[in-house]
């Protein structure tokens, strides 16, 4: 069996907002095809990680490689058409546009209009009801369907590595338990997939590896079913799931 590809490589990354350091020099690996968890408490750094990654934020020190690429200091869009896409905390949608339109605008790195068909085709798969709503202004959606065309927006750039900030936030639970199951989907279709959660119970449970961020810094990490049974894991983030 041959060995797993590195998707995405992190080591020493710093990031400081002022004078408060946000990332205290964090490692992280992802393998391609894994569904990696970055688990922790509100303000460890787990957003900061994401967006660091994807060039929105500049960091002070340390490199991230995207198979075997620098992309530490390049620009958001450049990083974006290597083929890393975001879906960022919030729901963060056009609220004036439709559901097409919204969808359309995550594919602006594509050329090919037969990839972007076949995108809209995978998205309305995972996502039949963004379907039967696109042609209605996003701002009109639940905040579930906000949340689905967030992440269907991220994939019709055809990603390598897709990252999740929070897609579970504020959601109905039936709700946060179909998106954890399209992730899973995503990820056994091929695509990378690093999610950052609070929720880490329904996250250890599709994730293939997982950190936890402490302020700033990995404190844990290993495979996500060995996290899961960690006992200060459990009290600190799981509750009784």
């Amino acid at each position: 069996m041959s060995e797993k590809k590195i998707a995405l490589e992190i080591k020493n990354l710093k990031v400081s907002y002022g004078a408060i350091q946000a990332l205290k020099g964090i490692d992280l690996t992802v393998y391609e095809g894994d569904v990696v968890a970055i688990l922790g408490a509100n303000g460890a750094g787990k957003t900061t990680t994401l967006k660091k990654i994807s060039g929105i934020i500049d960091g002070e020190d340390g490199f991230i490689k995207l198979y075997g690429q620098d992309i530490t200091k390049m620009e958001p869009e450049k990083i974006a058409r290597l083929g890393i896409s975001m879906s960022p905390e919030g729901r963060a949608v056009f609220k004036d546009l439709t559901v097409e339109e919204n969808l359309k605008a995550g594919a602006f790195t594509l050329k090919d209009r037969e990839k972007i068909r076949k995108n809209f085709e995978r998205v309305y798969r995972y996502f039949p009801v963004l379907e039967e709503r696109k042609n209605q202004v996003s701002s009109t959606l639940s905040g579930g369907e906000q949340q689905m065309l967030a992440i269907g927006r991220a994939l019709m750039s055809s990603p390598r590595v897709l990252l999740l900030d929070e897609p579970s936030l504020g959601l109905a639970p039936l709700i946060v338990q179909d998106i954890m199951k399209i992730v899973k989907e995503i990820k056994e279709e091929g695509t990378t997939v690093v999610i950052v959660e609070q929720n880490a119970a329904q996250t250890l449970k599709i994730a293939d590896y997982g950190y936890v961020i402490e302020l700033g810094k990995v404190s844990t990490h290993g495979k996500a079913s060995v996290l899961a049974d960690d006992p200060k894991l459990v009290e600190a983030y799981l509750g009784k799931h």
